[in-house]
């Protein structure tokens, strides 16, 4: 079968123009080029470049495990820390404060910075979501807002209950700040940590952590030492097993990074 395209004429010949050496010289260029950018990324450099802090994904039996256990971050270590596990110093300093204000209030619950690091890493990248970033005062440059409580899948369908004043929508309710607490859950256990007198505000860490902290143990029967009671306040903050199998990860590694040279 022939085409029914026409055919075209043979082109004439084209005369080479002047200065046919140059593309032999910019190939020559080009290929020194890559030969210089694949030294620079394979060399190996006297300073060690920096690197994602890994967390090992973690398939812990629900409700029978707990996560590797720290104590207490040492405030003068926070600034090492920070930069080992790649968690911003101010929201870092925010979970080690939070975690002594529970302990002065409520020790018998036993929470951890590194729950809530756990839980911060999976809510909002540790408030460095959406190239978020923590200003010295712990609020933020903008607002982390979440997603619509519409009843889309994997949501729950949540009618707004407090007239947008934290989430700006009044039609359904959205979990705010670098914790994510709906409105109802924030009203109930906000805590605001300045005592200025001033609402607890969930776009400030410090205030995010605190209530997330006094939260946890509330939910988590005051002992987050036990297996059951550990499980019960993650899966509470988030009723997902595959939720707090990652919480449990995070938890587990940065627990880990502290006990490491």
């Amino acid at each position: 079968m022939t085409s029914s395209l026409p055919i075209a004429p043979p082109s004439p010949k084209r005369r080479r123009p002047k200065g046919r050496g140059l593309p032999k010289i910019l190939f020559a260029g080009l290929l020194i080029g890559v030969l210089v950018a694949a030294y620079l990324v394979f060399r190996q450099d006297d300073e060690p470049r920096p690197t994602a802090f890994p967390v090992p994904d973690l398939s812990p039996e629900a409700r029978t495990t707990l996560p590797f256990q720290a104590p207490p971050i040492d405030m003068a270590r926070v600034p090492e820390m920070s930069r080992k596990m790649q968690i911003p110093e101010r929201m870092l300093l925010a979970y080690a404060k939070a975690e002594q204000r529970q302990r002065d209030t409520n020790p018998r619950c036993g929470i951890s910075w590194t729950m809530l690091a756990g839980i911060g890493r999976k809510e909002s990248f540790h408030g460095r979501i959406n190239n978020t970033t923590i200003n010295p005062d712990g609020t933020l440059s903008k607002p982390i807002i979440g997603v619509p409580l519409d009843g889309s899948p994997g949501f729950r369908a949540l009618k707004d209950t407090d007239q947008g004043s934290l989430d700006r929508d009044t039609t359904w309710d959205r979990a705010v700040g670098p914790m994510q607490f709906i409105p109802t859950t924030w009203k109930r256990y906000a805590v605001r940590v300045s005592d200025d007198g001033q609402p607890a505000d969930p776009q400030q860490v410090d205030d995010a952590t605190a209530t997330a902290a006094r939260y946890l143990c509330a939910v988590g029967n005051n002992n987050l030492t036990s297996a059951q009671g550990w499980w019960r306040a993650v899966m509470t903050y988030n009723e997902s097993v595959e939720y707090t199998r990652s919480v449990f990860s995070g938890q587990d590694a940065y627990a880990r990074a502290v006990q490491s040279p």
